[in-house]
């Protein structure tokens, strides 16, 4: 019993303490005047308002015997429970101090974690929460002091992303999906070699988890997929891709950026085949679906994307369709 108490955290063995003192001077005043205080109750109460120093005089002490009790409760109980209150305030700071700087775990599953923090991760976490407000993430960042974002369902852990131990604290076992982005402090290869490192250490700790990786250069690709990457998004081909197109077509840019942002109703995202379609062209699923308010963009026909085919292209059974869907 003994060793079971002192594994207990302070708080609890303050509280414990408190309240055995709590019953042991109301039950000594229900003995000292039983005529005063009728009850045990009754002394409870009256230990609990004294040491509270709320003093309702509702009950107090007539004899010698019963004031040199009081005295006893008001010069040791009080002092004792004010310790007590003080102590779980301390407790609740500390705790909340820590949450703010990443050192507690998360315990939740079924959460994302996003590794590294920049402008992107913020405004990725931001449209996230507007597609499902009441998801669970969680920030891996060595480089921030403190949680970066107010939001209740977000969670930060400062650390390393490639230490198993940091990975554990984020619970990483339990994840659903992470996104692991490029650490803007380095360089383009150092940030991919970075990225492919905290890779192999995420799936090394959860093989099952869906894994999307940011890649600045397109060498490393091959690496990152080794590495057990399920989406590598190449943000250098994705940005010259829109400055390209924006040489070509002044303004298209802006196009593409309402085309892709979420927060306007429309998303681009799969969709299986349906079965009255399939055997059906290209040209004659997009009249169908497109009644329906779904613009068929292309064809995903196992890993090979075909963007825009031709009107005759023939819809096969385990094909998915690349739709944007209000």
């Amino acid at each position: 019993m003994k060793y079971a108490y002192f594994r207990l955290p302070f708080f609890v063995r303050m509280l414990l303490i408190g309240s055995a003192i709590i019953l042991l001077f109301g039950l000594m005043m229900h003995v000292a005047e039983p005529d005063t205080y009728r009850t045990f109750f009754d002394g409870i109460w009256w230990a609990v308002v004294t040491a509270a120093t709320i003093g309702y005089g509702d009950l107090v002490p007539k004899t010698s015997l019963g004031k040199l009790i009081a005295i006893t409760l008001i010069l040791f109980g009080t002092g004792f429970l004010s310790s007590y209150f003080a102590s779980v305030s301390a407790v609740a700071v500390s705790k909340e101090n820590a949450l703010l700087e990443g050192k507690l775990p998360f315990s939740k599953s079924g959460h994302i974690i996003l590794i590294g923090w920049n402008e992107r991760v913020r405004e990725l976490l931001r449209q996230l929460m507007l597609v499902d407000p009441f998801a669970s993430f969680v920030i891996i960042d060595e480089t921030l002091d403190k949680l970066p974002v107010s939001e209740k369902h977000v969670h930060f852990i400062r650390g390393n992303p490639t230490y198993d131990s940091i990975l554990q604290k984020a619970n990483v076992q339990n994840a659903k999906m992470v996104v692991i982005t490029a650490d803007q402090h380095k360089n383009e290869t150092e940030a991919d070699m970075a990225a492919i490192l905290t890779l192999l250490a995420v799936k090394g700790l959860n093989p099952d988890i869906y894994a999307i990786i940011e890649i600045l250069t397109a060498h490393q690709t091959g690496n990152a997929e080794r590495a057990g990457a399920d989406e590598v998004i190449h943000t250098n081909r994705l940005a010259s891709f829109a400055m390209v197109n924006s040489l070509q077509s002044p303004g298209i840019s802006r196009i593409i950026e309402n085309l892709l942002h979420q927060a306007e109703g429309s998303t681009f995202q799969f969709m299986n085949v349906p079965n009255e379609l399939i055997g059906e062209t290209f040209l004659q699923s997009s009249r169908m679906l497109l009644e329906k308010q779904i613009i068929v963009v292309g064809i995903m026909r196992g890993e090979v994307p075909y963007i825009n085919p031709s009107p005759d292209f023939l819809i096969e059974e385990h094909d998915r369709f690349l739709v944007l869907k209000h």
